[in-house]
């Protein structure tokens, strides 16, 4: 029987061998200790740091395991189109923990000429929270908080210690002023007022770095309502491990040398995505993916320019020519997967041999290249790569039109 490739690169897919993140889930393992929630968890970083994956693989089974209920999401787009999308999201996830609580019970009278007594159980599932939504009088605000302490009412006595509201690609949460709908502000604004209450419903956001200066523009007091918990790539011993450890099954067929995980561990520059990426094609390489032929002569480079393609050549495409200029000099400043500022970028454009870059004209791309998503702005008007070892990508490019 074929051994199976221990190697996961998809998307939020669990790894075989989670390395490097024990300070992290003490961290939230704190927070699920709090007598009353006074901090939420904010758990931030570049794509491909493993965010979902340890949310959804290592916090959630934590809390659970300390009797927290949990539930959550994906946040989309569609939801900051009003106030009532976002209240229906939340409705919708907070019914599948409730839906198995009992909250009281209907007589149903039997027909005939003998009456009967029946009594079914009312259990608090998503047609009778949408029923209280709506309801309640007032705004959505009031609506919401009457559902969810409703919610924490019903289960409570269940013996739980609290629930977890868990959202992912968070950083899609926004207001729209210009619709005057503030489902980003309204988040903010109920989970704040159930918590000073003393109802231990928790909220745990994950998403890219622009997360926590949103949620401040939005609302000063996030500021103090969250603990920000920044993911970063591993280090050399982690990096070891994550990919050593998935292999040292004793019916694996086969072993990388010391040589091929030194490569690895330099070419994935320590991010979990890229070192299950890379794994799993050597992997394949070493066994014969498809006609059963293994080609050992296969190598990290080789492997890093599939990569290129399957991860960086798709938004490389998208930008204009004039971006990737931008771009080329933002990836030859001396440390370019560091933060930089617009006069970094100003200075350097000058020594770039085109035609340089005023701030006002950087400001505007630099704009437009976070819609993108290659670029974000953080709280201290720095600059950085949202995506992680895009510089690296950029010199490559660089170097192979030269």
């Amino acid at each position: 029987m074929k051994f199976a490739n221990p190697f996961r690169p998809g998307a939020g897919h669990p790894p075989p061998y989670l390395a490097g993140r024990s300070t992290e889930i003490r961290e939230f393992e704190r927070l699920l200790e709090q007598p009353v929630i006074l901090t939420n968890l904010v758990l931030t970083g570049l794509r491909g740091v493993g965010k979902t994956v340890l949310m959804d693989g290592s916090l959630k089974p934590l809390a659970q395991s300390k009797d927290w209920l949990w539930t959550g999401n994906e946040i989309s787009e569609t939801i900051n189109v009003s106030e009532d999308r976002l209240a229906q999201r939340l409705i919708t996830d907070l019914s599948v923990i409730t839906s198995r609580f009992v909250v009281n019970t209907n007589v149903v009278h039997g027909m005939g000429f003998l009456p009967q007594r029946e009594e079914r159980p009312i259990v608090l599932d998503h047609d009778l929270l949408e029923g209280l939504y709506k309801s309640t009088p007032g705004l959505v605000s009031d609506k919401l908080k009457a559902v969810l302490e409703v919610a924490w009412h019903a289960v409570s006595g269940s013996g739980a210690k609290g629930i977890v509201l868990a959202y992912d690609e968070a950083q899609n949460l926004a207001d729209r002023a210009e619709k005057d709908q503030y489902p980003l502000s309204l988040l903010l604004d109920i989970f704040q007022s159930i918590q000073r209450k003393g109802i231990p419903i928790m909220l745990v956001l994950t998403g890219l770095p622009t997360l926590f200066p949103k949620l401040v523009e939005a609302r000063t007091f996030a500021e103090r309502m969250f603990k920000v918990v920044t993911l970063d790539k591993l280090d050399e011993r982690d990096r070891r491990e994550a990919i050593e450890k998935p292999i040292t099954d004793r019916r694996c067929p086969i072993r990388f040398t010391v040589q091929a995980v030194d490569e690895i561990a330099n070419c994935s520059g320590g991010y979990p995505y890229f070192i299950q990426y890379i794994c799993y094609e050597m992997f394949e390489a070493y066994l014969g993916p498809s006609d059963g032929v293994p080609n050992p002569g296969i190598t990290v480079a080789h492997i890093a320019r599939k990569l290129d393609q399957d991860f960086f050549a798709g938004r490389w495409n998208n930008v204009t020519d004039r971006q990737r200029d931008l771009l080329v000099i933002i990836a030859s400043l001396r440390n370019p997967d560091d933060e930089f500022t617009i006069m970094e970028v100003v200075e350097g454009s000058k020594q770039h041999g085109k035609k340089p870059f005023s701030p006002s004209h950087v400001g505007q791309m630099l704009s437009t290249l976070s819609e993108l998503g290659l670029i974000f702005k953080n709280r201290h008007g720095k600059y950085s790569f949202a995506v992680p070892m895009m510089a690296a990508f950029i010199q490559r490019q660089t170097e192979e039109n030269d």
